[in-house]
């Protein structure tokens, strides 16, 4: 059967011509393919990693050893979806445009000591591909060693908004670090199986 490209045409989500390498911040949700619970479970209100959100934890928290122009701030890994803020910084432009932007609302620190592997400026696209990816290929190779089948892990975009005040940052902020006790308020909520 011949590839009919008027079947593959999708509209993109991005903001058209924003440039997504540029200094700022982004809240990020990337989610699993067909909302399916991979990273764990709520329990009283906290979130309980199981081994592929401890993956999905770890590679997050690694971006900054990654990218240069990638800052970590406040983040969250739920059952079938994580959420998080990216700050990011032109390279050469050093810390300061981006991290004064607005005061963490309680974020832990970004670790300091990095060793950098990539040193030119990188869009959310990039981050955010690369660490499906990464998720992706640490998951795959512990279901590999169980004789099981990972099959697809995400839904094939993600949901970026672009952070404007510092209301808005707070706001988001709070939704992220409450998402656990709000579960089943959520839009992605699925039950426990």
């Amino acid at each position: 059967m011949a590839n009919n490209p008027t079947n593959h045409l999708r509209q993109s989500i991005r903001l058209k011509g924003y440039d997504y390498s540029q200094a700022g911040l982004y809240f990020i949700t990337i989610c699993c393919q067909e909302m399916a619970c991979r990273f764990g479970s709520i329990e009283n209100g906290a979130m309980q990693l199981n081994a592929n959100g401890e993956i999905a934890y770890k590679e997050w928290a690694k971006l900054c050893e990654r990218f240069l122009n990638f800052e970590l701030d406040i983040f969250q890994i739920m059952p079938n979806h994580m959420h998080g803020i990216i700050v990011l910084n032109p390279v050469g432009a050093g810390l300061a445009p981006a991290k004064n932007h607005f005061e963490k609302a309680g974020a832990s620190p970004a670790p300091t000591d990095a060793h950098i592997l990539l040193n030119e400026n990188k869009t959310i696209g990039d981050i955010v591909g690369a660490y499906k990816s990464l998720v992706t290929n640490a998951c795959l190779k512990e279901y590999k060693l169980k004789n099981k089948v990972l099959g697809k892990l995400w839904q094939r975009n993600y949901y970026e908004h672009i952070i404007r005040s510092e209301s808005s940052y707070k706001a988001i902020a709070q939704y992220i670090m409450q998402n656990p006790e709000n579960w089943e308020e959520d839009k992605f909520f699925q039950p426990s199986e």
